[in-house]
């Protein structure tokens, strides 16, 4: 019967010879539809003489159990977990028993919490001390498939399982038993959280989870090692407080793994992210132990490293390295300034271009988190810097750009007391060869300028010269930073920019009709440049031109493109400022439109990740998988392009608001009930615009003449927004969004009188304040 037939279709799918395999397939896929296919496998897995038929009898088990298992009789249940658990401590092929092991588990999903397989546990338990290496090493694997299927029923029983894994992880006579002791720890690590008994059973496990690795390592099996990456990375996220000393050699072993070249790029990376994930989590432990120092004496020198021509740019090593200074710098900023400028005073003449390159990056890298310790020494870094910035290799003039784009971003208002040395280098490098170097250079000219002021002025001529034949002559990228360029010399150049705004407009104005979807990045920035020009020349000049800009911006809605919007809003945001009360007539075209970004869902997009597909034939069915049967969710990821957008719809809310008035009337109860959702919102940056908009909603509506109705309206909203703010500066834990209450209750107390804003509750948030 379907034995027999069974035992050809099986052989036959296993020959070389495609057609045939395909024919088996499909005649197995047939018979798998009978519950009958269970008897018939359990007795191949048993009994066929060649190891490939019974793990594919046991694969194909594993594949079919879950529809037919509750359609068994009970006497076949318990022949299949018997031939199962015959099969695990008794077959001799490696690949069969770790086949029929997973089939274990999914059984287990459904057996164990029926009451169905009271024996399982004790018998795993045996398995595990069992003086055969090959049972101890299954019992293992059966751990840590099972803790994916009845992780729960599990957890009760880990006071006997501890012991058990700690001598497995230290067993002397097996590397395979050590290697599946190891997964099993894995696989446990996500009941880490449960806090109690399991966190101390991990801390125990540190050491003999060092030593696993190390031999992996040298043996390289990379793959394994990973695991002990992976519960480092739980251990340390976890709230409980894991490591305890362990963090010392934790941090030695991962300093070991990420400065040892010979090693996969992978498996470095790991090891470069627990540094990371410490720095982030666990800096002052780091601080206490002194391993700041050890950390960037390994981190600076892999700055140095080039990755090879055919590795991914986004592993290399000096890209993470870099990752992890700023980190360092940000949150460690006192210890990481002194060692980091060693580096580059030792490095930045060195012959190698590579250190050259290295010792720049690494004062660009740490600008930010270190900005407060900059500040005495910024001649000596510029120096280093604007130095570089001539270098004959290109990679290091690139990091230069990139470094000092930086200090104008960071270091302000310090750095621009220096302009005299630094825009004649800047200025200069607009004019590099290279355009990774000009691209660079563009961006530190935009964040340098900004602020300038009038010191601007007497390279004004020059620089807008430049830019405007730039950006004629430029591919789409280099056009993009060079408008922000532009946007930053205006800003800074206010008035004096008159001469030069009708010549700029009008290139604008041809980005401003691109439609194609590469050029729409483009088409962003332009629109904010008509912006940023119109408020640096002012109304007077503005008003009559700005229509077809505005007709422009509004069309580009059309094109479902985020940040194109985020820039539109932006820009309307800056003209309702400018045109003030004749912003009116633009209401009812940009109104909806800021709403409808507000409006919009930021789901948070969830990737699944399906391992096996579904019945997808046997795809790899004679290679030894350990898939899952449960899609794993694997990554959650907020789309960051809607939050700036909805940040930018936010703030026009209010602008508009605040420059039309009582015009604005029609649309404040809409506007507030907005404003009142993302005052609670999860992202600080909506949060904060939510915040500023709210005050200039009472700014409009007491604008409005009074009326008894609208006395009534005004005091309501103002409790309202009153509660709102009380509410945030007691319980907000972002600190701008806080000033910013602050300062808006200031405001509001100064607008209204005192009388209107209830004291005893203000007094009582100031307080909660304090403390």
């Amino acid at each position: 019967g379907m034995a027999q037939s069974l035992e050809l279709l099986l052989i036959q799918f296993l020959m070389p010879d495609n057609d045939a395999r395909r024919q088996a397939e499909e005649q197995i896929r047939r018979l798998a539809r009978d519950p009958q296919v269970v008897p018939a496998l359990v007795h191949h897995l048993r009994t066929a003489k060649t190891p490939n038929v019974r793990q594919l009898a046991a694969v194909l088990l594993r594949k079919k159990i879950t529809s037919h298992w509750p359609k068994l009789p009970p006497h076949a249940k318990a022949s299949l977990k018997q031939a199962l658990i015959d099969s695990i401590t008794l077959d001799n092929s490696h690949l069969v028993r770790r086949a029929s092991a997973n089939v274990v588990s999914i059984i287990a999903k459904y057996a164990v919490p029926a009451g169905e397989w009271q024996e399982l546990l004790p018998f795993l338990f045996q398995c595990s001390q069992s003086p055969q290496e090959e049972h101890r090493e299954v019992a293992l694997i059966l751990f840590s498939s099972l803790t994916e299927t009845i992780g729960t029923t599990f957890q009760s029983h880990l006071n006997d399982l501890q012991p058990i894994l700690l001598k497995c992880l230290q067993d002397e006579t097996s590397s395979r038993v050590r290697i599946a002791a190891l997964k099993a720890v894995g696989s446990f690590i996500e009941y880490v959280n449960e806090g109690g008994d399991i966190v101390k059973m991990f801390r125990d496990f540190v050491p003999s989870i060092l030593n696993v690795s190390r031999q992996c390592l040298a043996n390289g099996d990379d793959d394994v090692a990973s695991i002990a990456f992976e519960i480092f990375d739980e251990l340390i996220e976890s709230p409980a407080p894991l490591l305890g000393d362990s963090v010392r050699s934790i941090v030695q072993f991962s300093l070991e793994v990420c400065s040892n070249q010979d090693m996969e790029i992978n498996i470095r990376q790991q090891a470069i992210q627990i540094i990371s994930w410490l720095v982030k989590f666990k800096a002052s432990f780091l601080k206490k132990n002194k391993l700041i120092v050890p950390i960037l004496q390994v981190m600076c020198p892999l700055l140095t490293e080039t990755a090879n021509e055919d590795e991914d740019s986004d592993l290399a090593a000096d890209r993470s390295a870099a990752e992890v200074i700023d980190t360092m710098a940000i949150n460690l900023p006192r210890h990481v300034f002194g060692p980091v400028l060693e580096f580059a005073s030792v490095n930045f003449r060195h012959v190698n271009p590579k250190y050259r390159e290295a010792a720049v990056t690494s004062l660009g890298v740490v600008s930010e988190g270190c900005s407060e310790h900059f500040k005495d020494k910024l001649e000596e870094c510029l120096k280093v810097v604007l130095e570089a910035l001539k270098d004959q290799e290109q990679m290091v003039r690139g990091a230069a750009s990139f470094a000092l784009g930086q200090f104008a971003e960071h270091l302000q208002p310090e750095i621009l007391s220096h302009y005299e040395s630094v825009l004649p280098c800047i200025l200069n490098a607009l004019e590099d060869p290279s355009d990774e170097v000009k691209e660079k250079s563009y961006y530190a000219l935009a964040a340098f300028c900004e602020d300038m002021g009038e010191d601007i002025l007497p390279y004004l001529e020059p620089l807008i010269c430049r830019l405007v034949i730039s950006l004629q002559s430029s591919p789409r990228n280099l056009q993009e930073t060079c408008m922000s360029a532009i946007g930053s010399v205006a800003a800074a150049a206010e008035q004096a920019f008159i001469p030069y705004a009708e010549k700029v407009l009008e290139m604008m104005k041809g980005f401003m009709v691109l439609t194609k979807d590469e050029d729409l990045c483009a088409r962003a920035r332009a629109t904010e440049v008509v912006g940023i020009v119109a408020m640096a020349v002012g109304r007077t000049r503005m008003e009559a031109i700005l229509p077809p800009f505005i007709e422009a911006a509004i069309s580009g809605f059309g094109l479902d493109y985020s940040e194109l919007r985020e820039y539109t809003h932006g820009f309307f945001s800056n003209v309702a400022e400018i045109l003030d009360d004749s912003f009116s007539q633009y209401l009812p075209h940009v109104v909806p439109l800021a709403f409808s970004s507000c409006n919009l869902d930021d789901g948070s997009a969830v990737d699944i990740d399906d391992a096996d597909g579904v019945d997808n034939g046997f795809s790899g069915v004679s290679s030894d998988d350990d898939d899952d049967d449960e899609p794993r969710v694997r990554n959650i990821s907020v789309r960051t392009g809607v939050l700036d957008e909805k940040a930018a719809a936010t703030q026009a809310i209010g602008f508009f608001a605040l420059h039309t008035k009582s015009a604005y009337a029609p649309y404040l109860e809409e506007s507030l009930k907005i404003l009142i959702k993302h005052s609670g919102y999860f992202h600080e940056d909506v949060r904060l615009q939510a915040i500023i908009s709210l005050k200039h909603i009472l700014t409009a509506l007491r604008a409005i003449p009074a009326h008894p109705d609208i006395l009534e309206k005004q005091k309501d909203v103002l409790d309202t927004i009153m509660n709102i703010y009380i509410k945030t500066m007691t319980e907000d834990d972002d600190k701008e969004v806080v000033a910013q209450a602050c300062m808006s209750v200031a405001d509001i107390m100064k607008d209204c009188g005192f009388a209107a804003v209830e004291l005893c509750k203000l007094h009582q948030s100031l307080v909660h304040l304090e403390y």
